[in-house]
């Protein structure tokens, strides 16, 4: 185990590296082929990488008008034509900075890039509250936030009984068992661990890369439309495999897949090893579980900062891996064994299939209507 501390340390401090570091908020309002718009774009693009802790949210002024309302409310000032951007205490109305001198300010030319880059400097030296936070919440809004952690444990509830990943490991501790036997002490409760901390560092690294493509691209809404009705479509396909299970296609592990993944299962047995076939193993499952993960992540993109949605990955990430852990304790301690366990996932496997379907098809269909609701 000391070997691997150094290892433990790293992973650790990415982590907290990628928490830690959008610290400073921008949002952007922009439209589709405004010049203006363009050049500041261009502008904040050149400077970005000197400000590797500025979070820039980009919306599409057709599709942010309540936010913008909202933001406008906040800093007092009254709207004008694009581009609009909020950062600390500064507006930049159409070229015209308020909050940043005694008195409304309109540089012109190269001299407005540099007030722009001085107001952005500015939130980062004086710890800024961000644009978001400033909002005063409209009871719509509240009801929507109020949702956002019941929605994310309810989905890391669903996405957590997943009955490929149960496999994997199942297949796993099974493979050790015999390992340890052989004179290697604690190897299961070891590699185990490894293999959980494995699918959940890799779920969401997945997911952090996701989130932050979705707000950087401005198409929060969009996605969620998309999203909320594949939703529907995987929930109502899951519970198809409750009545007719293995018949056309299942939300599953594909079958050409399997024999690799239990070649390259059976073939472990050390805690590197097991670690490698969790980060392996987390793409494999793509198909099996990344419905409710892109679900909430859509919800997380247009209810959240970056920052706050980092701590509800985080958490429902932990969710996600409490059986993992659950099953590596009990094989472990010897309150299972993992023929038994994996009986009772092959037996229990329609049901599983028709809970998630359920769920699946009213988290999908209950965030549609929360969008045309205007909720979201």
């Amino acid at each position: 185990m000391p070997r691997n501390k150094p290892l433990l340390a790293a992973l650790f401090v990415v982590l907290f590296a990628i928490v830690g570091s959008a610290t400073t908020q921008l949002v952007f309002f922009h439209e589709i082929g405004c010049s203006h718009c363009a050049h500041t774009e261009e502008f904040l693009e050149s400077i970005h990488p000197k400000y590797p802790g500025l979070e820039i949210l980009r919306y599409e002024i057709r599709e942010g008008t309540d936010l913008l309302a909202k933001l406008l409310e906040a800093y007092g000032v009254e709207q004008d034509a694009v581009p609009m951007l909020f950062v600390g205490d500064v507006a930049i109305i159409n070229g015209t900075f308020f909050g940043l001198e005694d008195e409304p300010y309109k540089p012109t030319g190269r001299v407005a890039d540099m007030t722009l880059e001085r107001a952005i400097q500015r939130a980062i030296d004086e710890g800024s509250v961000p644009p978001l936070d400033r909002i005063d919440e409209s009871s719509e809004a509240s009801l929507s936030e109020n949702l956002t952690i019941p929605a994310v444990v309810i989905a890391a509830a669903i996405d957590s009984v997943n009955p490929c990943t149960f496999a994997v490991l199942v297949l796993l501790l099974g493979t050790l068992i015999v390992a340890q036997k052989k004179g290697k002490k604690g190897l299961v409760l070891k590699a185990g661990l490894a293999f959980t901390v494995a699918i959940y560092i890799s779920y969401f690294l997945m997911g952090i890369g996701v989130f932050t493509a979705i707000q950087a691209a401005g198409i929060q809404r969009q996605f969620i439309i998309v999203v909320s009705c594949l939703a529907i479509l995987i929930g109502l396909w899951n519970m198809k495999d409750f009545f007719a299970y293995g018949k056309w296609f299942s939300i599953e592990v594909p079958k050409r897949w399997r024999p690799t993944v239990k070649r390259l299962t059976s073939s472990v047995v050390s805690v590197p090893g097991a670690f490698a076939i969790g980060v392996l193993d987390s793409f494999f499952l793509l198909p099996c579980s990344s419905g409710p993960y892109v679900a909430i992540l859509a919800l997380l993109s247009k209810n959240t900062t970056w920052t706050n949605g980092v701590f509800y990955l985080l958490l429902y990430n932990l969710i996600f891996v409490l059986p993992l852990l659950a099953i590596t304790l009990a094989v472990h301690f010897g309150y299972t064994t993992t023929a038994r366990a994996e009986r009772w996932r092959s037996e229990r496997l329609k049901v599983l299939h028709l809970i998630a379907g359920v769920l699946m098809f009213l988290m999908g269909g209950g965030m549609l209507a929360a969008v045309f609701l205007g909720w979201l």
